[in-house]
């Protein structure tokens, strides 16, 4: 065994737990399909957002991880629910009328009101599909309405048929007493009306494989559940596909984990095995609360990529899936500098730390070096302080911080900049105060004023930071934290900021002493 696989067979990154869980499962033999089948699951009723990133993307890392440790070929299957009735009209789509119109129908039997696809379903699989590729993801996409009506679901569908009780006596355990009484696990799609209809069967043929049925006018009617004709619940569904796919890993949010017998007991009933869960927990707002949609208190995809970058994010889906965490903008600066003190760690770390580190599993062991030499939350500081609303002004203060430094070599360093303009004026500048200084923080500014002013050591951050540290520990602060946050608060205008040595090294020594003397002057809190 390699140094690495050995040393991935002992790592404790939660990517290796969860592969070598999943190797066990298999008892380290090659399936009989000759592969593992790890998937995801969407539901195209609405465009991909930043919870089907995530699903993608620690669904990869778990694949990539047990590709380290094990020789068996694997495949990722992105399956699009698109076969599902639309059971509400979206808000932001045109042709309201139109599409009220086709409620109850399958996303791919709904026209597209967008005039760029055959159906809505059909427009929302390919933004999907887009949405992957954009970020990389080796992946394949398989269509529900495909899967059902091709044929390649049959066996499973007719199997359904003929242990009909099976499946019925695991789904009513957990339904309430009104809806035992109508529910079926089958919903059949109407002849006529091609809509997908919630209704209970009269009778379910185990050797003709049909289910019969009357329609809401009271009309009845039998169909083979084979061709795409019958559909099933998704609760059964999930565990269906797992039978019929013989999927060996699915990860879902906590809100899923109630249901897992179900699907287990499902995909056992239909001939399965159970695949390898992952069950990981929802995000909060900043409040505390469960990011909803339909309140609107997350943050969405497009928010977080609009002011950094798509590994950022890839950071903070790692950390910790098994924990709920806060998700709002406030954490983006914070995961943009965790992510590249990461990458800065990385070269310098042996073998074990590195299969633990973050990093690894974002760019799946293929590590770049980082570009940031200087910290984005300082970069935000200093677009407050200088009030640069383009990044040619951030980079004639980074060039004298950092001479070998241009747009040119370090593009996630440009990228960064942009970004940095772009959260200040959105996020930090609506609500940034400054205080005036107590009359202590007064005599102590004063005196790192008069350090500055003789300060001969030009861009020396690590010289800066001792001279501000020396100011602190002399007027003796207590805690030092506390000389630090006034910093902050009086020439800031924030609570927290950067190590200050390393600003007053970019914005310069004669800038940083102008500030000082506004504060001083009153300037910054009035």
């Amino acid at each position: 065994m390699s140094e690495m696989r050995d040393a991935a067979m002992q790592s404790k990154a939660w990517p290796f737990e969860e592969a070598r869980a999943l190797l066990k499962r298999l008892g380290g033999k090659d399936p009989e399909k000759g592969h593992v089948l790890f998937e995801t699951g969407y539901g195209p009723s609405g465009l991909p957002h930043i919870g089907t990133f995530g699903e993608v993307l620690r669904t990869t890392m778990i694949r990539r991880a047990f590709e380290a440790i094990s020789d068996i070929p694997t495949r990722l299957v992105c399956f699009s629910d698109d076969l599902d009735g639309m059971r509400k009209v979206p808000e932001n789509v045109p042709e309201q009328e139109m599409m009220r119109e086709n409620l109850q129908r399958p996303l791919t039997s709904v026209p597209d009101p967008f005039g760029t696809h055959d159906s809505f379903g059909g427009h929302n699989n390919a933004m999907l599909r887009r949405f992957l590729d954009t970020f990389g993801f080796d992946y394949e996409f398989v269509s529900a309405t495909e899967f059902y009506r091709s044929g390649k679901f049959d066996d499973t569908l007719r199997l359904a048929t003929e242990r009909y009780d099976d499946i019925m006596a695991i789904m009513l355990k957990s339904l309430r007493d009104e809806r035992r009484e109508t529910y079926s696990c089958f919903l059949p799609i109407h002849p006529e009306t091609g809509r997908v209809l919630y209704v209970p069967m009269k009778h379910v043929d185990a050797k003709e494989h049909t289910v019969t049925f009357d329609d809401e006018e009271g009309r009845e009617w039998t169909l083979p559940v084979t061709g795409g004709n019958v559909k099933l619940q998704w609760k059964p569904d999930f565990g269906a596909r797992w039978a019929a796919l013989g999927v060996d890993f699915e990860m879902y949010g906590k809100d899923h984990s109630t249901n897992t017998p179900i699907y287990d007991g499902i995909c056992k009933v239909l001939g399965g095995r159970a695949p390898h869960h992952f069950t990981y927990e929802l995000f909060l707002d900043d409040q505390g609360q469960k990011i909803s949609k339909s309140k609107g208190n997350g943050l969405t995809m497009d928010e977080w990529l609009s002011y950094a970058s798509t590994d950022s994010l890839s950071y903070f889906m790692y950390l910790k899936p098994k924990t709920a965490k806060r998700m709002h903008f406030d954490v983006i600066p914070k995961m943009v500098d965790e992510y590249h003190q990461q990458l800065r760690a990385y070269p310098g770390q042996d073998l074990k730390a590195q299969l633990a580190n973050p990093v690894h599993h974002i760019h799946q062991g293929e590590v770049p070096a980082s570009d940031m030499v200087v910290p984005f939350q300082m970069l935000l500081n200093l677009v407050s302080v200088s009030g640069a609303e383009d990044k040619g002004t951030l980079w004639g203060f980074i060039r004298r911080y950092a001479p070998e430094a241009a747009p040119e070599t370090h593009p996630g360093l440009d990228d960064a900049a942009g970004f940095a303009i772009r959260y200040y004026e959105d996020r930090v500048k609506p609500t940034k105060t400054y205080r005036a200084p107590t009359d202590e923080e007064r005599a102590a500014l004063e005196d790192l004023r008069a350090r500055l002013a003789a300060w001969e050591g030009g861009a020396d951050a690590d010289g800066l930071q001792s001279e501000v540290f020396a100011v602190g520990r002399e007027r003796q602060f207590e805690p030092m934290r506390a000389w630090f946050k006034a910093l902050y608060e009086v020439l800031l205008g924030a609570s927290e900021g950067p190590r200050f040595g390393g600003f007053v090294a970019l914005y310069g020594v004669e800038n940083t002493i102008a500030l000082i003397d506004r504060a001083l002057a009153g300037e910054l809190a009035g």
